[in-house]
């Protein structure tokens, strides 16, 4: 079980300035929801960051609600949380990949997005894996969009003079009777 695993967990780090993320969270199995809400929270209280928490009806509506907010609103990054284990159909192959693409392809256009929502064989393995105290999926899926909000920043950050620059008034051209001419 994963749980008897060592795994590498990148430094915490910090935000330069004021950054927003939006919690977005299938509460499906609502004590799931909960304690991977608060480790996302903590998570990201941690890195000096503010949240906001939306819920939509399952994880195939996450994808959509984070692409909705990052048309329409100013969040700096998003977690998505939610839970879905096994059942007796295929219905659950196709929730864990259609969402999980749908994140991915957010992501490749520039969102920074953790993906926190389990795809699980049982209960207990999800319950271990939400539990801040024990695996905690929810602040690991914080940390990830906040790692990735850091390298946005240091990779985006103003190049100085590149790109189209504005005609100054004397190069003009003549004839514009809204340009003045030299």
């Amino acid at each position: 079980m994963a749980a008897n695993e060592q795994h590498y967990v990148m430094e915490r780090g910090q935000v330069d300035r004021p950054t927003k993320v939006l919690i977005v969270v299938a509460p499906y199995y609502r004590d799931i929801a909960d304690d991977m809400i608060a480790g996302a929270k903590a998570e990201i209280e941690a890195w000096g960051a503010t949240h906001d928490l939306i819920e939509v009806p399952g994880a195939l509506e996450v994808p959509t609600a984070i692409a909705m907010a990052g048309r329409m609103s100013n969040y700096d990054a998003f977690v998505a949380l939610g839970c879905v284990i096994r059942g007796e159909t295929t219905h659950y192959d196709t929730v864990c990949n259609d969402s999980s693409r749908g994140i991915t392809l957010l992501g490749l256009q520039g969102l920074c997005i953790g993906n926190g929502i389990l795809t699980v064989e049982n209960r207990p393995q999800a319950e271990a894996r939400a539990n801040p105290k024990d695996q905690n999926k929810g602040g690991g899926a914080a940390a990830a969009a906040l790692h990735l909000v850091a390298l946005s920043r240091k990779w985006g950050a103003s190049k100085g003079n590149v790109g189209f620059k504005p005609v100054a008034e004397e190069y003009k051209l003549a004839g514009d009777p809204d340009t003045p001419t030299a």
